[in-house]
């Protein structure tokens, strides 16, 4: 087993691949991405390192049964994480967004998932700047810096490759 757990949730299969990705630039560090409605918390909790990769939903909500998904996601492994200690581990995040077609809450389903593994003591590391990217507001954004890398694949998806490269050069030293 790698140190390094992918896991992702999606709706539409554009964060699937961008974990993938991911995975193959990272080699043998990393496990293959899972998507999240299809592990244990056994399996999610036995990593030290965990890139956690995430769409926007709505107005700025993870996927799950309740934001209108077929099948469970985040939403529901949220709940299944409440009152486990993160403590130790090293998060990553991933997420994706569209600022033409929702502006108002570009890539926003990054901060419930910033959110749930801070409150449980995870280290997060992998900011991201906001420049480059047109939108009126984003949940994910602290101060000037998202959450963690935001890729739009259906606006910039030319952008993607440079982008994920910067961002894992970025934060190789603190999960490898």
């Amino acid at each position: 087993m790698a140190n390094i757990g992918i896991f992702f949730g999606t709706d539409t299969g554009k964060t699937r691949k961008i974990a993938k990705l991911i995975h193959q630039k990272l080699g043998e560090a990393a496990d293959a991405p899972v998507n999240i409605n299809r592990t244990s918390l056994e399996a999610f909790l036995s990593y030290p390192v965990l890139l956690l990769g995430t769409p926007t939903l709505g107005d700025g909500q993870l996927p799950g049964i309740e934001a209108g998904c077929e099948a469970p996601s985040w939403l529901e492994f949220a709940d299944e994480l409440a009152g486990v200690d993160l403590k130790g581990k090293i998060v990553a995040l991933f997420g994706l967004g569209d600022q033409q077609g929702y502006p108002d809450n570009f890539a926003s389903g990054l901060k419930p998932l910033y959110d749930v593994v801070t409150d449980l003591g995870a280290h997060v590391v992998g900011d991201w700047p906001s420049d480059g990217y047109e939108f009126n507001a984003s949940a994910a954004l602290q101060e000037d810096r998202f959450v963690g890398l935001v890729l739009d694949q259906d606006n910039q998806h030319d952008l993607t490759e440079q982008r994920l490269d910067h961002w894992l050069a970025q934060i190789k030293s603190a999960i490898l």
